[in-house]
């Protein structure tokens, strides 16, 4: 059976939002938690995060940049923002 080249049901861009903010807490939540230094932490999660994504996003063959939000965009915050944050 031939699988599909897109998402069938693409989620809407507020449950991306959501999904986004969910996990930028969690993942500040941890690296408060850590002995190596907050601002190193968290842009190591950060990286590690866009990473899951982007292999969500390859594994789903979602469309980058597309016309809603989609994992491929939130990889892109979160590589924009680790990036930032090692810079600081």
């Amino acid at each position: 059976m031939d699988r599909p080249s897109f998402v069938p049901h693409p989620l809407p861009s507020a449950h991306v939002l959501l999904r986004f903010a969910m996990r930028l807490v969690g993942l500040a939540a941890v690296a408060a938690m850590s002995t190596r230094g907050f601002a190193a932490t968290f842009a190591a999660l950060l990286a590690l995060a866009a990473f899951y994504c982007l292999l969500v996003a390859v594994q789903r063959r979602e469309a980058p940049f597309g016309p809603v939000l989609t994992h491929v965009d939130e990889a892109a915050v979160y590589a924009l923002c680790a990036g930032l944050l090692s810079r600081l």
